[in-house]
């Protein structure tokens, strides 16, 4: 039977029929192409009524929560600075109890840049609301080049997960975020991490694989073997 993976969609609030505001859900199409090239169908479930996530939860064999707007810093315990970037409260609650019902149904979930910081934040972590704000965070981590290709590295914890899907300790990232894991949640590993101590990578102890990678290897699949990698094998967890 083939592999059903769900993937969180986003919200596009569209101006185009001013002054009439259209709400549009949809997903990036490079996570559609990673999931369907390595032969499991995508499901994209949409920002909605939160009394249909169980039922989504139930028909799908895998959770990808994927990138977009910051989470708002209400949803780990504090005011909104300056630089924050722009957050979208309903996808927040939505997602929070879209993972938790994964979780309690047993489906793996893997979380991609803003996916991670949700795994965080829902468990209890924090996040950095601006890369500025954290004073150990010293290398390019909001590239301006081909998210193809990568800028920096990410030294992993070895026997993790994430060492065992890539088997190396260190690989080559791209870099799109400007919000950054502060204070990991309880229950998670950091087992990914930049030269300069950013955390890039967490995975959440016990036998249920939920984890995150603040990189975007979506952006990367068709161009780097270790990404092919990596959703395969979420692929492969999620068909157990």
């Amino acid at each position: 039977m083939t592999t059903v993976i769900g993937i969180s969609g986003s919200v596009l609030l569209d101006p185009i029929y001013s002054p009439v505001i259209i709400k549009r859900s949809y997903v990036n199409e490079q996570y559609v192409e990673a999931i369907a090239q390595e032969g499991a169908v995508p499901f994209i479930i949409p920002v909605t009524d939160p009394s249909y996530i169980p039922a989504f939860i139930a028909r799908i064999d895998g959770l990808l929560l994927s990138g977009g707007y910051d989470v708002n810093p209400y949803e780990y315990g504090e005011e909104t600075l300056s630089r924050a970037g722009e957050s979208y409260p309903e996808r927040d609650f939505f997602e929070k109890a879209l993972l938790l019902e994964a979780v309690a149904q047993g489906k793996p979930v893997l979380g991609v840049c803003r996916g991670a910081q949700v795994i965080n934040v829902t468990y209890g972590g924090s996040l950095y609301q601006d890369v500025s704000y954290a004073s150990h965070a010293k290398l390019q981590h909001l590239q301006a080049t081909d998210g193809a290709f990568p800028v920096h590295d990410v030294k992993l914890t070895k026997y993790s997960c994430f060492a065992k899907i890539f088997d190396k300790e260190v690989i080559g990232v791209n870099s799109f975020h400007h919000q950054l894991i502060k204070e990991l949640a309880p229950g998670f590993k950091a087992t990914g991490k930049t030269s300069d101590g950013v955390i890039e990578a967490l995975e959440k102890e016990g036998d249920l694989f939920v984890a995150g990678v603040q990189w975007h290897p979506e952006q990367m699949y068709h161009q780097n073997d270790d990404m092919k990698r990596l959703f395969r094998a979420f692929i492969e967890y999620s068909a157990l």
